[in-house]
């Protein structure tokens, strides 16, 4: 039985006044039992959230650099990130790979790079419009998936969530149906198991992709669907807490 786990991304978005919010309403809240709940909220944010956050959310960076140290102005390592709380980071998002040009041999790097930091990489994977009207959407999926998992180890296979988020979706209000993100999500699934049974019945697959209170539970009860990658709805407490209660 695979975890349920509902991650937020704030983006580039918040402030000290949200994380405290956030920090109060899951304080209070009554989450469902058994479901694992992360925030992956802007740099200068994580020390704050890590102080006032319930011990039982997981903080994750939105990126990391490659490199442990160096003459990198403006960049994070992963050691960083651990230092200031994180336990997870967010890893070829599509607004990464489209905005600062991260191809599939950065995105290794970063997930190698998180695994020696010992930081779990959430790797995100998904297609574009014109790859999906194009009946491309499992080749270009697929091909993100074996970029990454080809290059690893048995063991650090293991240590990674993949979150499936179709760009057409992302912050444009569609959301693909519960159909077909399952479609994406047992291909997926089906790859794992290529390399290995047990890799594909225990990794948690995550939707990204405008999801909502409103259409969360019905994403959710796919067989595929673990959790979700939430973006715009993980900026409003009570929107997100719907969210996790529809995981339970």
């Amino acid at each position: 039985m695979r975890t349920p786990l509902i991650a937020g991304n704030w983006k580039m978005n918040g402030d000290l006044a949200l994380v405290d919010e956030f920090a109060r309403g899951l304080q209070a809240a009554e989450l469902p039992q058994g479901i694992q709940v992360a925030l992956a909220v802007p740099f200068p944010y994580l020390s704050a959230a890590r102080a006032s956050m319930p011990v039982s959310v997981a903080l994750a960076g939105q990126t990391l650099n490659p490199a442990s140290e160096g003459a990198f102005t403006g960049e994070v390592a992963g050691q960083m990130l651990k230092d200031v709380g994180a336990a997870m980071v967010l890893v070829g998002h599509s607004e990464r790979r489209s905005l600062y040009a991260e191809d599939d041999a950065a995105v290794l790097a970063r997930v190698e790079a998180a695994l020696a930091a010992g930081l779990t990489p959430v790797l995100c994977v998904g297609e574009t419009l014109e790859e999906r009207e194009a009946g491309d959407t499992e080749r270009v999926v697929l091909g993100q998936l074996e970029a990454v998992f080809s290059a690893l180890s048995a063991d650090a296979r293991t240590r990674l969530v993949v979150a499936y988020e179709p760009v057409w979706a992302i912050g444009t209000g569609r959301t693909a149906s519960p159909q077909q993100a399952q479609e994406v999500h047992a291909a997926i699934r089906a790859r794992l198991a290529e390399w290995s049974a047990s890799l594909a019945e225990s990794m948690q697959l995550l939707y990204g992709g405008s999801m909502k209170a409103a259409n969360a539970a019905e994403l959710l009860a796919q067989p595929d669907i673990d959790g979700g990658l939430v973006g715009g709805a993980s900026l409003q407490i009570d929107e997100f807490l719907a969210i996790c209660q529809s995981a339970g």
